[in-house]
């Protein structure tokens, strides 16, 4: 029997699609935002398409900040868009 891949929706684009595709964001419980590369840390996970055009949307909308209820600063949101280039 094949094991299913979680799937979790991508918060710029909505599409459902298999977790390990997608970039997990992370806030802990001392409210550090985070980019998961192991999908396994500890807190509220949010999901993104690994697609600079899904991370805009999301920049633009602030759909990070409300889902995580916390201000996402600039140097996250630079980091995120350098795992998605591929540049970290």
């Amino acid at each position: 029997m094949i094991k299913r891949q979680p799937q979790r929706t991508c918060m710029g684009c909505n599409t459902k699609k298999d977790k390990k595709e997608l970039v997990r964001i992370v806030k802990n419980k001392e409210n550090e935002i985070s980019i998961d590369k192991t999908g396994k840390q500890e807190g509220r996970g949010a999901y993104i398409c690994n697609d600079i055009k899904c991370l805009e949307k999301v920049i633009k909308s602030k759909r990070l900040e409300k889902t995580l209820d916390i201000k996402i600063s600039e140097e996250i949101y630079e980091n995120l868009r350098g795992v998605i280039l591929g540049e970290r």
